[in-house]
């Protein structure tokens, strides 16, 4: 993409200079390691500009340690956002051969983070300061340039908003999801220095999603690499991967049918929505005429919990489009689901009512 073009107008015969590689997996798979590996060996061998961008590194320690103590998703998807923020900045300067301003709304601890990771991989220059904007360096503007995001990205949708930037921006893109083993995870994370408590990487294992070429069209550029903690050095599989991205980058004229795949995960969501709301109800009412009934303390408790884990398996299976219980519902069709839901409930709730059910 030639300097001062917006959006969109590098021509189709052309080849992408920008390319992004996101890295999916649990904490401890090796991401950072192959993002290491990657960035030194596209520049021995392709000649390309490589930074890595290490999520960990730039939302703020204060955050990251908050995340252990109950941290709201909401505020941690705020700083996931932020941070595309600033990776389409960035983007936007190249394109424009212009200085690195920084977004009028940020977190100021967060921007300077990223600043240094841009510093520290030659991408702006260290003389320039906070009000006149950064000036690129020669690396930056001298393209092809990869950018490789180093995060968990568990959820399609976390990948999919990086593939939205790609395809804004005409840029190529492609993922990396790295299988591990659970317990080579746990090890490796106990290690650290700051180690992520346990049992938030067994959540994460129960909610990753790896990507589905078959589902998602725009996951067709991905690889699931096998991590056995040894050296990523030559390996052609992935190297080919990431050459095809750059040769054939995101278009914008896909919109429509990345639009009509966008609309299916609104959709998809505002069912799961509707549904949580029903299951919660349900619950709910089924709690207070146990305790009418005069259930004991000790099984009111196990109630609940196998009612919770009854809600939580459907709103997995509605989520991942397995629908092992309701294979034969169509999913949209939320009085269908409900109406399973009332069917299991009862089954679970007849061993400690059975003179009511």
């Amino acid at each position: 993409m030639k300097r001062g073009e917006s959006p969109g107008e590098t021509g189709s015969e052309g080849h992408a200079q920008l390319g992004f590689c996101v890295l999916s997996g649990l904490p401890g798979s090796g991401k950072s390691t192959l993002a290491r590996s990657l960035r030194d060996q596209l520049r021995r061998q392709q000649g390309w500009h490589v930074a890595v961008v290490s999520y960990d590194d730039i939302i703020p320690e204060t955050f990251l340690e908050a995340e252990s103590s109950q941290l709201l998703p909401s505020q941690w998807k705020s700083f996931r956002h932020e941070l595309l923020t600033y990776l389409e900045h960035f983007l936007m300067a190249i394109i424009n051969g212009c200085k690195l301003s920084a977004p009028p709304s940020r977190t100021e601890v967060m921007w300077e983070s990223f600043v240094s990771c841009l510093k520290d991989q030659d991408l702006v220059s260290s003389g320039t300061g906070k009000v006149q904007g950064y000036c690129l360096t020669n690396a930056a503007l001298s393209q092809p340039l990869y950018l490789i995001l180093d995060d968990n990205f568990y959820y399609q949708s976390m990948r999919y908003e990086v593939y939205q930037l790609a395809r804004k921006y005409s840029s190529g893109f492609c993922q990396l999801f790295l299988d591990c083993p659970i317990e080579s995870c746990l090890e490796r994370n106990r290690q650290r220095s700051k180690p992520v408590p346990d049992e938030i990487i067994l959540q994460m294992a129960r909610k990753i999603e790896s990507p589905n070429i078959q589902k998602n069209a725009w996951e067709h550029n991905s690889l699931t690499v096998r991590s056995t903690g040894s050296d990523y050095d030559n390996n052609t599989e992935v190297t080919d991967l990431l050459i095809s991205a750059l040769k054939n980058p995101v278009k914008c004229f896909e919109e429509n049918m990345e639009q009509k795949e966008n609309d299916r995960i609104i959709c998809s969501t505002n069912t799961l929505h509707q549904a949580d709301q029903k299951f919660r109800g349900i619950i709910s009412q089924t709690m207070k005429k146990a305790k009418d009934e005069k259930v004991i303390a000790s099984k009111m408790k196990l109630l609940a919990e196998e009612l919770n884990k009854l809600k939580a398996d459907f709103l997995e299976d509605l989520r991942q489009g397995n629908c092992k219980r309701i294979s034969h519902v169509h999913q949209n069709s939320i009085s269908d689901v409900i109406h399973l839901f009332h069917y299991e409930r009862n089954n679970i709730v007849q061993k400690y009512i059975p003179k009511e059910y």
